[in-house]
């Protein structure tokens, strides 16, 4: 068995100087070439690697069963359709990587440096991205109900038709992001900063805007059904109508353009009791070395 487990190694050698952790290649991926920065797909990656220099790798399938990749540079790397289940990213750069169609469960992100990343059709809901760098990161048609980027650094980022169903945001700078037909019922986006951020046809129905920031933020078709705007100023947002008011929460302490009058809340008083993160689920099992040669 460890002879079979040291030949799945040598598989791998141009990669064993900068990884201390546990790697299992597929049997379809046996007689798959490895060099020249390449890896062979479906490879997992377990145990521990933190602050490993993996810039520019192509991973691209790869599983991070677990994984402890905390402070770990992937700097460009191809990280498509990769697999991160139960994995440790936290503080890492993945700075101008591609992480287009990876799936992510109960991954962890936070103070990551992500910006300038690709992360279109990724699967995140639950994940944790707070304190985060997405700075100008491609995140459309994100799928990522209930992630958490309170605290997130997002300015510019473009997250377009992504489902932001109850996912937090509060005191995130998310200056000038595009969230253009995004789902974001029940986000919170409590004290954050969204300055020139378009909601253009964005579904904000049941959120909490209190305290954020929207100078100049474009309104034009957002739903606003319920959605909670005390204390919010949005005397300088763009192409709010009295329509949207009528259905949202605002009262006397709502600051409105010129000619708008908050209605306080259609259909009976909101509620609010806070923003709950759900429990991230198990991740699953590495995947078992491969049998020894009879």
């Amino acid at each position: 068995m460890f002879g079979s487990f040291r030949t799945a190694l040598t598989r791998i050698a141009p990669l064993a100087a900068s990884l201390a952790v546990v790697v299992v290649a597929a049997p379809n991926a046996a007689q798959a070439w490895v060099g020249d920065k390449e890896v062979a797909r479906l490879v997992s990656f377990g145990g521990a690697c933190a602050k490993c220099e993996l810039s520019g790798r192509k991973l691209t399938g790869a599983q991070f069963n677990g994984a402890n990749f905390a402070g770990a540079a992937l700097v460009g790397s191809d990280l498509r359709e990769a697999r991160f289940y139960g994995a440790n990213f936290a503080g890492a750069d993945l700075s101008r990587a591609d992480l287009s169609d990876a799936e992510m469960v109960g991954a962890n992100f936070g103070s990551a440096n992500l910006s300038d990343a690709k992360l279109r059709d990724v699967q995140a809901k639950g994940v944790s991205f707070s304190a985060a760098n997405l700075a100008n990161a491609d995140l459309r048609d994100l799928q990522a109900q209930g992630a958490n980027f309170g605290r997130a650094s997002m300015s510019g980022a473009q997250l377009n038709d992504g489902d932001l169903t109850g996912a937090n945001f509060s005191k995130t700078d998310a200056r000038g992001v595009s969230f253009r037909d995004a789902a974001m019922q029940g986000a919170v986006l409590s004290g954050g900063r969204f300055e020139r951020a378009s909601f253009r046809d964005t579904n904000l129905d049941s959120a909490v805007l209190s305290g954020a920031m929207f100078a100049g933020a474009d309104f034009r078709d957002a739903s606003l059904r319920r959605t909670m705007l005390y204390g919010v100023d949005l005397s300088k947002a763009r192409n709010l109508d009295q329509d949207q008011l009528d259905e949202a929460c605002a009262d006397t302490t709502t600051k409105l353009p010129q000619g708008l009058v908050a209605r306080g809340c259609h259909g009976g008083t909101a509620r609010w009791t806070g923003w709950r993160p759900p429990a991230p689920p198990a991740a699953p099992k590495a995947p078992r070395p491969p049998a020894e040669p009879r």
